[in-house]
């Protein structure tokens, strides 16, 4: 079985040097690197996979990568085929063994198991995540307290992992986890590595979903403090489940700007866009009373459609209304 290709920095570099200087003696190649025993390795790994021959006077030569790379996914593609089969074959003989009765749901017992799977929902996943988190979180193994600040329960490597892959993620957080100026911090990091975060004032239950394929409902064992879990598969539950996060994430609010309440109030330019919005003005005139583009005008408009879930720009009054904006 093939090994993970090499596509990291490194690799890049040594191999773009020796399309450059190919056909080429090994040692003098070596010797013109940076790092030659790196090097070295790398010219090994790119022998092993068919990428790189040395020919009988040890000069390197770069074969054509297409072969090779089709090749090498192709084995991916069965590696994955097996392991779905694997997946389904085991879920089944789990579900019957532990008498759940409905292919719909599996039951996750522990904090240790429920962090485990959280961690292979995200690796697993392929086109987006969704996420309501709240308080308070499980603690860690043995009833102890885990240290918040690290995230226990959404590991921040598997999490980065996913988003370089371009993987979308949709978190709503709930506002009380905001009071901690490192959990904001960690949060803010995050939506740096393109994160979408949202927070709302409550929120009902913690909720990840991985593509449309499953979904976790976390459930806090308030006396001990540890946590189970539900993994929900494709059906009606699953459904609701995902207009649940849709719903609650349209009710949700931008991050504010230093932790505090929650409240994420809207700037004064904002109020004073909603006031003219709600007055009649057009684009336009509303343009020249912030000093600032129709385009402007127009972007500010559908962010706030968007974050307030409303259609129209009536909708939008009213919600800002209700919302005491106005």
């Amino acid at each position: 079985m093939l090994d993970d290709f090499p596509v990291e920095p490194r690799a890049q570099r040594v191999y773009r040097d020796l399309l450059r200087t190919a056909p080429v003696d090994e040692d003098a190649f070596l010797a013109d690197l940076d790092d030659p025993d790196d090097g070295r390795r790398w010219l090994d790994r790119f022998a092993d996979l068919g990428l790189i021959r040395t020919d009988p006077d040890g000069r390197l030569h770069a074969d054509p990568p297409r072969d090779v790379i089709e090749a090498w996914a192709t084995e991916r593609e069965l590696e994955a085929a097996r392991a779905r089969r694997a997946a389904s074959v085991l879920t089944r003989l789990y579900t019957a063994e532990q008498g759940i009765g409905s292919g719909w749901v599996e039951l996750v017992a522990g904090h240790d198991e429920v962090r485990r799977r959280v961690h292979d929902l995200q690796a697993a996943a392929r086109r987006e995540v969704r996420a309501l988190e709240r308080v308070p979180y499980p603690r860690g193994g043995g009833g102890q307290p885990t240290d918040r600040d690290e995230w226990p329960d959404r590991p921040e490597g598997v999490q980065l992992a996913a988003l370089e892959r371009g993987v979308r993620y949709r978190v709503l957080y709930e506002a009380g986890m905001l009071r901690r100026e490192a959990v904001l911090r960690s949060l803010r990091a995050g939506v740096a590595a393109g994160e979408q975060a949202r927070v709302y004032a409550d929120v009902p239950l913690r909720l990840l979903m991985s593509d449309t394929a499953r979904a976790m409902v976390v459930l806090p064992r308030p006396l001990t403090g540890d946590a189970d879990a539900l993994i929900v598969y494709p059906s009606p539950l699953f459904d609701a489940l995902g207009q649940v996060f849709e719903a609650f994430w349209r009710l949700g609010e931008p991050v504010p700007d230093r932790p505090g309440d929650g409240s994420a109030e809207p700037s004064e330019e904002t109020r004073r866009l909603l006031s003219l919005l709600a007055a009649g003005f057009t684009d336009d005139a509303i343009a020249r009373d912030l000093g600032v583009s129709d385009r402007t005008v127009h972007r500010r408009v559908s962010r706030l459609l968007e974050l307030l879930g409303a259609r129209t720009r009536f909708q939008l009054g009213l919600q800002a209304a209700r919302r005491g904006w106005l």
